[in-house]
């Protein structure tokens, strides 16, 4: 289900960039696990952040503060040549496999 919601998501920001480019960009942010309260279940012991630190190629969990960050960058005029994006905020989890 989490598979689903993410891609229909991801064609929602590229249909609506669509929609309404050139007056108004669209685009968006999918980070991993983050350290927030709501993934506090998921990283509640030390094993688990161990093991979720693991799975991630960077080997660590992103904090808000550095989702903030990317999305400060979506807001900039430093990103005003890009609309339709997904940017992942991930740790290159979505894109690299560790051997």
């Amino acid at each position: 289900s989490i598979a689903s919601a993410k891609s229909a998501l991801e064609g929602l920001v590229r249909s609506l960039a669509a929609e309404f480019a050139p007056s108004i960009r669209v685009n968006g942010v999918a980070p991993s696990i983050t350290k927030t309260p709501l993934a506090s279940f998921l990283l509640s012991t030390e094993t688990k952040e161990a093991n979720a630190v693991k799975r991630h190629p960077l080997a660590k969990i992103a904090t808000p503060e550095e989702i903030a960050a990317i999305i400060c960058f979506l807001l900039s005029d430093d990103s005003s040549l890009m609309t339709g994006r997904i940017l992942f905020g991930d740790g290159g989890l979505s894109n690299l496999r560790l051997l």
